[in-house]
C-alpha cells in the first residue's frame, strides 16, 4: 500500500511546494532526496512499518509526496509510485540512448512501464512472457519482438537471434536467481543488466566468470528518489504517456483486488478507487 494519490485539504505551516487543492502522489521513499542511495534513505516506505495508503486520508511531511503529471488521473498517478518510478530509473540510469535494444522480462507493473518508456526514449523493446495473449498485449505496447518463454525455454537464444549475435544492450531483470543466468547470456558485450525483482527465485548460483568476461554492469534498481520522480513526471508530460491498468476495485473489495493479483493473471497495474 506504498502508492497513493490524491487532493491535497490542508496544509501545514511553512510548508512550500503545496498547496489546497493540489493533485499529489506519494513517494516510496520519502526520505531519499537525491543522488546515490545513501545510509538511512531507504526507511520510511509506507505500508511497510508505517500505514500506507488504503484509506481516506493521510497526514504526513510534505517529503512523503510529489505532483502527479498534468493529465493523469488519481488512478493513473497511483500506478507510478514503484512500478513506474522503478522502470525509469533502471533505464535512465542504463543509460538507455536511441537504437539501444531492451529486453524485458514478464508483463507487470514494471514490465508494461519499461517498454512504455523504453519506446519513448527510441529503443528497440524485447519482451517475454509465459503468455501469447499477454505477449500480444505487449506489441500492442510498442514492443518489437516477443518471445514465450514456455514454448522457447532457452529464451537467452531467441535473444540473439534477435539481435544478430549481439544481444541486448540493457536487461529488465524480474525474475531473479533462476533467470539471472539465461540473462547474463542474452546480454551483449559490456551491456547493463538491472535486478528488480526475484519473481523466480532468490538463491542461486550467479555465473561470475560470465559477467567478469562479458564485462557486464550488473545493477540493483530499487525505486528512486524525488529527483527522479520529477524526472519522469516530466517525460511524461513531454511525451503523453499513459499507465497500463488491468482492473480496478473498490476500497470495499480491497481482498478481492489482492487475490486477483495472487492469480497473477494481471497486465500492468491493479488498482483501488477510495
Amino acid at each position: 500500500m506504498s502508492d497513493g494519490s490524491g487532493e491535497v485539504i490542508a496544509v501545514g505551516d511553512g510548508v512550500d511546494g503545496f498547496a489546497v487543492g493540489d493533485k499529489v502522489m506519494s513517494r516510496y521513499f520519502p526520505f531519499w532526496e537525491a543522488g546515490a542511495p545513501r545510509k538511512g534513505c531507504f526507511h520510511g516506505v509506507p505500508g511497510e512499518l508505517m500505514d500506507g495508503y488504503a484509506r481516506e486520508i493521510a497526514t504526513a511531511p510534505a517529503s512523503f509526496f510529489s505532483h502527479i503529471p498534468s493529465s493523469y488521473s488519481y488512478r493513473e498517478a497511483a500506478t507510478l509510485v514503484c512500478a513506474g518510478l522503478t522502470a525509469w530509473h533502471a533505464l535512465v540510469d542504463g543509460p538507455v540512448l536511441p537504437g539501444a535494444t531492451v529486453l524485458v522480462l514478464g508483463t507487470g507493473g514494471v514490465s508494461t512501464f519499461a517498454v512504455l518508456f523504453a519506446k519513448a526514449m527510441g529503443a528497440t523493446v524485447i519482451a517475454t512472457s509465459s503468455s501469447d495473449e499477454k505477449l500480444e498485449r505487449m506489441r500492442s505496447l510498442g514492443a518489437d519482438h516477443t518471445i514465450n518463454y514456455r514454448s522457447m525455454p532457452k529464451w537467452e537464444e531467441a535473444v540473439e537471434e534477435i539481435t544478430h549475435g549481439d544481444g541486448a544492450d540493457h536487461i529488465m531483470e524480474l525474475g531473479g536467481a533462476a533467470t539471472l543466468p539465461q540473462s547474463i547470456n542474452a546480454a551483449r558485450e559490456g551491456g547493463h543488466i538491472a535486478i528488480i525483482g526475484a519473481l523466480a527465485g532468490l538463491k542461486g548460483p550467479v555465473p561470475t566468470v560470465s559477467i567478469l568476461r562479458k564485462q557486464l554492469r550488473v545493477q540493483g534498481v530499487r525505486v528512486g528518489n524525488a529527483v527522479q520522480q520529477g524526472d519522469m513526471v516530466r517525460a511524461i508530460d513531454a511525451n503523453g504517456i499513459r499507465p497500463v491498468i488491468d482492473k480496478a476495485y473498490p476500497m470495499e473489495e480491497l481482498a478481492d483486488a489482492f487475490r486477483y493479483q495472487e492469480t497473477a493473471a494481471h497486465i500492468g497495474k491493479i488498482c483501488v478507487d477510495i
